[in-house]
């Protein structure tokens, strides 16, 4: 069967939550563990991310297999020259993902070969530009060649994503806003570095709780330590759907 098997804009119009708004990231090298979260987690109709880490362990034997139970967002997050990234993204969607993601940094060829790619696929999944990592704050930028504000260059990577024919970005809560008023209505937005009120960063620089990616006007969040480290994780993802107003 040919076509989407995913819609993009099916589960976050106006008003409208779904805990599929909630992607639980798999951050683990133990493919057991994965199979455990994916396995208690999946009743209460989450996304899950799989990552470095696991896509290492597991390969991708494990990650079609779990794109036969769930939604799986492939985050490997592909950077190298365009007919590189065109033939790992025909690899990707062969494995019926719900989403993957290249970095928006390749340019316009590489992201415009991610989306031919992506578009041949049997069942096309929602590609997503990596804008600027949520670890990385204003100096941490300069230091690599980007002066001036982290926010900036998201808003700017964002608009040449729409233009190369992403369907959205990945970008942290601060910069929702700023994009959702630079592209149109339909592109989407990827939140990663959600932690509740006054639970521990980590790595993260750029943060908010889930409600404030909510109010932002955000359509995916990905909860990785709150829920996968958590001593009940179901309980801790079902904490982050109520503070995002969806009660399961």
């Amino acid at each position: 069967m040919t076509g989407d098997k995913y819609s993009k804009h099916s589960i976050h119009s106006g008003k409208d939550l779904s805990p599929e708004q909630l992607i639980a990231a798999l951050d683990v090298s133990d493919t057991g563990r994965a199979r455990e979260l994916v396995e208690a987690l999946s009743p209460l109709g989450i996304g899950f991310k799989v990552g470095l880490e696991l896509f290492l362990a597991g390969g991708p034997p494990l990650v079609e297999e779990l794109a036969g139970r769930c939604r799986i967002f492939l985050d490997l997050k592909f950077h190298d020259i365009p007919n590189t990234v065109a033939a790992a993204v025909r690899s990707a969607a062969s494995l019926q993902v719900w989403m993957l993601n290249v970095h928006a940094a390749g340019g316009r060829k590489m992201l415009s070969a991610a989306r031919e790619a992506a578009e041949k696929a049997d069942c096309k999944p929602i590609l997503l530009a990596v804008t600027v990592l949520t670890s990385m704050d204003d100096q941490e930028m300069a230091e690599t060649g980007c002066p001036g504000r982290a926010a900036e260059r998201v808003v700017s990577l964002a608009r040449l994503a729409e233009e190369c024919g992403m369907d959205g970005v990945v970008c942290s809560p601060l910069e929702i806003g700023p994009v959702k008023e630079s592209v149109s209505g339909n592109f989407i937005t990827v939140t990663p570095g959600v932690r509740g009120a006054g639970e521990d960063p980590g790595d993260q620089s750029r943060i908010a709780t889930p409600a404030g990616v909510i109010r932002a006007g955000g359509d995916y969040l990905v909860v990785g330590r709150p829920i996968t480290r958590a001593a009940d994780p179901v309980k801790a993802a079902r904490s982050i759907l109520a503070d995002m107003g969806i009660n399961r």
